[in-house]
């Protein structure tokens, strides 16, 4: 019945799609690690190529049905595009379906050419994120101790170093500065984690460009950047994804039981790369079953006082 009316929503979300409204993260004039270069943002195909505006869109549950739990999603696209529908929006209302406020992160891309530090782009973005949602905790009805991030395969990369850098490095001198920049819980499927020997070539090349030192390798491989701030985590894999190696996760799941974070690691048979939310082969669609179990475990989600 659930999924009946998860995939109803969805039906009715796309209808809705062109009204959602993109809420810029940066003042004007204030965004920063910008050269000048003047880009527009450029949409095709129902992905983002090109992101002049990063910002995010919002899922807010009415307030009868909200839990105080808050979800930024990190969508895919292999650090070349932002798949922000079927990594975003689609994912956005099934955590409504929970009681979860859902908030979709159009982030900028490393290949970009107004960026100064090519790298910190998507990292910045996130992690203004993380203080926008929490600095609106009363307009949205959500508890800023409970604010996670989600990410999708190369946004697996950059949900991964919110939860791994403890750097912030979203400071602009503004009142979001004081603001806890880092999520309270993690959420990544068939993500992209490391730069090193099992990196997928198409995100590092586009993340790091030129410069493929093995310093430079070593810093964003989010396996050996856990940290004090790194957060709780549940993470979801193919042992048949041919795109991302099931290694990133095994890496990632290692480094965390070696700090003693808690961690929950699902590698299934099959699902390939970018499990779907339903219809996926055998066990691999008890996945959101099993998220939704691990949030109310963790205490991430419970449940809604009776009134």
């Amino acid at each position: 019945m659930r999924l009946l009316i998860f995939l109803s929503v969805c039906f009715l979300s796309f209808l809705r799609m062109n009204g959602q409204e993109l809420v810029s993260l940066w003042p004007d004039g204030k965004k920063p690690n910008t050269n000048g270069v003047k880009l527009t943002d450029s949409i095709y195909n129902e992905r983002i190529w090109k992101v002049a505006t990063p910002g995010i869109y919002s899922f807010v549950v009415p307030k009868s049905e909200n839990t105080g739990t808050a979800v930024l999603i990190c969508p895919g696209g292999g650090y070349e595009r932002v798949s922000y529908i079927y990594n975003g929006f689609n994912i956005a209302k099934w955590f409504n379906t929970l009681g979860i406020n859902a908030f979709v992160l159009v982030y900028r891309l490393p290949h970009q050419k107004d960026l100064l530090s090519r790298q910190l782009a998507p990292l910045q973005d996130a992690q203004r994120a993380m203080k926008l949602i929490r600095s609106n905790a009363n307009t949205w009805n959500i508890n800023p101790a409970k604010v996670g991030v989600m990410g999708i395969s190369a946004g697996g990369h950059v949900a991964g170093m919110s939860g791994t850098h403890c750097k912030d490095e979203s400071r602009i001198d503004d009142n979001l500065d004081s603001v806890k920049c880092n999520p309270d819980f993690m959420v990544l499927l068939s993500p992209v984690v490391t730069m090193g020997k099992y990196a997928h070539g198409g995100s590092k090349r586009n993340f790091l460009g030129a410069d493929t030192t093995k310093q430079m390798a070593e810093q964003y491989s989010n396996e050996l950047q856990v940290s004090p701030c790194t957060p709780p985590a549940f993470i979801v894999h193919a042992q048949n994804d041919s795109t991302v190696k099931v290694q990133n996760s095994l890496l990632f799941y290692s480094a965390l039981v070696e700090k003693k974070i808690n961690a929950s690691l699902h590698i299934f048979p099959q699902g390939g790369h970018g499990i779907r939310l339903d219809e996926n082969p055998g066990s691999t669609d008890l996945w959101m079953n099993l998220l939704e179990l691990w949030l109310k475990e963790m205490k991430f989600v419970t449940p809604i006082p009776f009134k």
